[in-house]
């Protein structure tokens, strides 16, 4: 009898996942929902049954903003340095010409410090979603594969969307 229930609250719980899929999908631009067919968001309900994927999507989420926060502190800290530097030479050098020659040269040399590690930034980011995503395929979440495809990335966007907003609802019993 437990074990009849037990199938019975799956397959309504299948049933709501599947549903909302099925909702959230028809509310994308034409663009993903091509991309998203109806056997993916079947395969992806079912691998929601458990809750194992969204704990998996929750705990991506929060090394994700622990990483953004991070890269972000480096870059702060990196402008404030620049900022300092700028300073200094200013109460070094009296003389306004010299004062205006220098402050162009850090300016450049500022600029090309900020791009270099804007694009370590952005290398690592990007590093971060080659991880994410061989994490969820490794862990078979329907969908993900390791790509820098972007069309293939937004419809990973929307998939992970899709697995956060469900993961905020009520399930059925």
């Amino acid at each position: 009898m437990e074990e009849r229930q037990n199938t019975l609250n799956l397959q309504r719980k299948l049933y709501f996942l599947n549903e909302q899929l099925q909702i959230m999908a028809r509310d994308l631009p034409m663009k993903y929902q091509q991309r998203i067919p109806n056997e993916l968001l079947c395969a992806l309900a079912e691998s929601l049954l458990d809750n194992t994927v969204f704990s998996i999507v929750n705990n991506l989420m929060d090394i994700q903003h622990v990483t953004e926060k991070h890269l972000f502190q480096q870059r702060l800290q990196l402008t404030y340095k620049q900022s300092l530097e700028i300073q200094e030479m200013m109460m070094t050098h009296e003389d306004e010409a010299v004062q205006f020659a220098n402050k162009l040269t850090l300016k450049m040399k500022h600029k090309k410090e900020l791009k270099e590690l804007d694009t370590r930034i952005i290398s690592q980011l990007d590093q971060r979603v080659n991880d994410q995503q061989r994490f969820l395929e490794m862990a078979g979440v329907p969908g993900f594969e390791v790509t820098d495809n972007p069309m293939k990335i937004q419809v990973q966007i929307r998939l992970l969307d899709f697995i956060l907003r469900l993961s905020e609802m009520k399930m059925p019993e």
